[in-house]
């Protein structure tokens, strides 16, 4: 018989392994885990939205204003009908603004401690907002969270600008590539 002897640290990259399932599994593009209750992802397959649930998860907030053509137009109501709370905070990607970031923020708040699914149509919106909420409200490493961003994509235009303001506001001493 084997023991298996977790050194510091170990414990939370165990933790995240065991939770990355949900990012692997998700039909989705660019799905990322940020800690074994949350997720980053672009828009969900109608199927994965459907099975959803078996994954465990609790809520999904959604930031694209559903007139965009890649919504799923029926997306609140098959969440719902899982017991699934919907969130819709519709961030335009041409000007995103930090009443956006207050909405993203109390919605993540209140959702703490449920697995919970932030999506935009390809994770460029979700990831950036998850990396401002964790490295501002959370008070974790502007670095380390910011590498959920870097798997996705470097913000640019408007969300740079927003980046880079709200670190400044909120005295973050963080330089984006």
């Amino acid at each position: 018989m084997r023991t298996l002897f977790l050194l510091p640290g170990c414990f939370h990259a165990l933790l995240c392994a065991y939770g990355s399932a949900l990012a692997l599994d998700l039909d989705t593009p660019n799905p990322v885990q940020v800690s074994p209750t949350l997720v980053t992802s672009g828009q969900p397959t109608r199927q994965a939205l459907v099975t959803l649930r078996d994954s465990g998860v609790q809520a999904v907030i959604y930031l694209v204003p559903s007139t965009s053509p890649d919504a799923i137009r029926d997306e609140p109501e098959i969440l719902r009908a899982q017991g699934i709370e919907f969130v819709h905070i519709p961030n335009p990607f041409r000007a995103p603004t930090e009443a956006h970031f207050s909405d993203v923020t109390r919605a993540l708040e209140r959702l703490r401690g449920k697995k919970t699914l932030v999506h935009c149509q390809v994770n460029m919106r979700a990831s950036t907002m998850v990396f401002l909420h964790r490295a501002i409200n959370l008070r974790e490493d502007p670095v380390l969270a910011y590498e959920a961003v870097a798997e996705v994509w470097e913000p640019e235009g408007g969300w740079r600008k927003l980046v880079e303001k709200l670190l400044q506001k909120h005295g973050i001493a963080f330089t984006l590539p």
